[in-house]
Formats: C-alpha cells, structure tokens, sequence
C-alpha cells in the first residue's frame, strides 16, 4: 500500500478524464484550484478517484494525500490543510464521524477551513444524518461520474452543500422535523461498519452474502456480529434483529 499522504498515480481512462476536465471548467476555467485529501480505505477506489479528478492540469484538482484509517486521516488532513476532504463513513478507527470529530477545529478555521463531502457506498440514512450532525458539507454516493464528483468539490469548497438525488431528503427530514428521534446511545457505540453489518444482518442475509457485498472476509463479519451482540448485550441474531426492526435500522 502506498503511503497515505502519497497520492497515487492516475491511471484512468482518456474520456472520464476529459468529462472530468470539462466539469472545472464550466465551474470557472484554469483560473480555479482546489487541494483534495482521499480518505478510503479501499486503496484500488482511491486509485481510481485520483485516475478520474486527479488529473490537475485538466480539472484543476489536485490530490495532496490519503489516508485508509481514522488515524491516517487525521494526520494527513492536518498535514496537508487541503480545502476538500473526500471522505469514506466506513473506515478502520472509528468511521468517517470520527474524523469529522477529530477535524472540527480544522473545520471551524474562519480563514482556511477544511470542509468535508462523504463519498461512500452506503445510502443509508443514519449514515448520511450522521456525518452531516458531524459537520460535512455533503454527501454523495460512489455512483457519482467523475464529472459530477469534479463540480462537487468545486461547490463544497465554496461552503454549498451537495447531496446526491434523494439523500438530501433524509437531511431534511431528519433537521425540519419536529419529532425526529434523539440520538441513540445503543446504536452510537457501534462503528459504521457494525452498523452496516448490523443492518444487513436484520434484512436475512447469509454471512457470505454480507462478505461478498462489504468485500471482506466471513470471519470478519463474524467478528462485527460477535461485536455487535456483546456491544448491545444480545444473545443471537435474532434478538438482533427484532432490536434493528424496532429502531427502523432494516
């Protein structure tokens, strides 16, 4: 693995770089630049990322680091100062909340904040609540063509908020709301990745089938369940799941 504040080296195709290219600049030409931290911890997404906007001379964005791990980005982030951070809300250390937690001074700098948009596969809605309670501008999901990504990072560093289609809607309803529910003190001492595994598990699915959708190992999610059970003091999955079904986690 590379070092997390190396950015990898592009190696995208012509016509998603070009696309990308076009993007910065109908959102204002060369004139513009914008510094970029990656913070996933799939290291063949964040190479791709960087092949797709991290062709700076045509999108006028540069990616000044990475990080695979809460600690990593912390280090990075407060290394490098970039204006933008693409942060993952699954990742080893805590989650990308986490991060947001550690990097608030960072985000409250009147002169030079860091501001945050969450890329992730997850579309879930106490994901996507949960790090803008955190602070991050946005919230855009890891469909999103290098284009779109390109003009996201554009408008999140002039302080927009950028969502993908309908997850802006779990924003408002979870804010405008009168009777939103507090925060849960159960569900907030698992990490994002219990929660997704937590999840998955509630809607009926197979060990394997969460590996193969998560992209880890069986024991691994053997051992966010084990996690999970103790955590919340729960015998079996069962339990687990009438507990998921009456929080409207499934």
């Amino acid at each position: 693995m590379s070092e997390p504040n190396e950015p990898t080296g592009p190696n995208g195709t012509a016509g998603q770089t070009d696309r990308a290219a076009e993007s910065a600049q109908s959102t204002g030409g060369a004139g513009r630049h914008v510094r970029v931290v990656l913070v996933d911890d799939h290291r063949m997404f964040r190479t791709g990322v960087q092949a797709e906007i991290g062709q700076t001379e045509q999108t006028c964005v540069e990616v000044v680091g990475e990080a695979a791990d809460v600690d990593q980005a912390v280090t990075v982030i407060t290394a490098t100062r970039p204006e933008v951070v693409l942060l993952d809300v699954h990742l080893p250390g805590g989650g990308g909340v986490e991060v947001l937690r550690r990097c608030a001074p960072l985000m409250g700098d009147t002169e030079r904040p860091v501001r945050f948009l969450a890329l992730s596969v997850s579309d879930a809605a106490e994901d996507v609540i949960g790090v803008i309670r955190g602070g991050a501008r946005g919230y855009v999901t890891k469909t999103i063509t290098g284009t779109d990504l390109v003009d996201s990072v554009f408008r999140v560093q002039e302080g927009d908020a950028v969502f993908s289609p309908r997850l802006a809607g779990f924003v408002l309803d979870a804010f405008a709301s009168t009777d939103a529910p507090p925060l849960d003190e159960d569900l907030d001492r698992l990490t994002q990745r219990e929660r997704e595994v937590l999840r998955l598990i509630a809607r009926g699915y197979a060990y394997k089938e969460i590996a193969k959708q998560l992209f880890i190992s069986v024991k691994t999610v053997e051992s966010h369940v084990s996690a999970v059970l103790r955590k919340l003091q729960l015998s079996n999955r069962h339990e687990l799941t009438r507990w998921a079904t009456a929080r409207r986690l499934v």
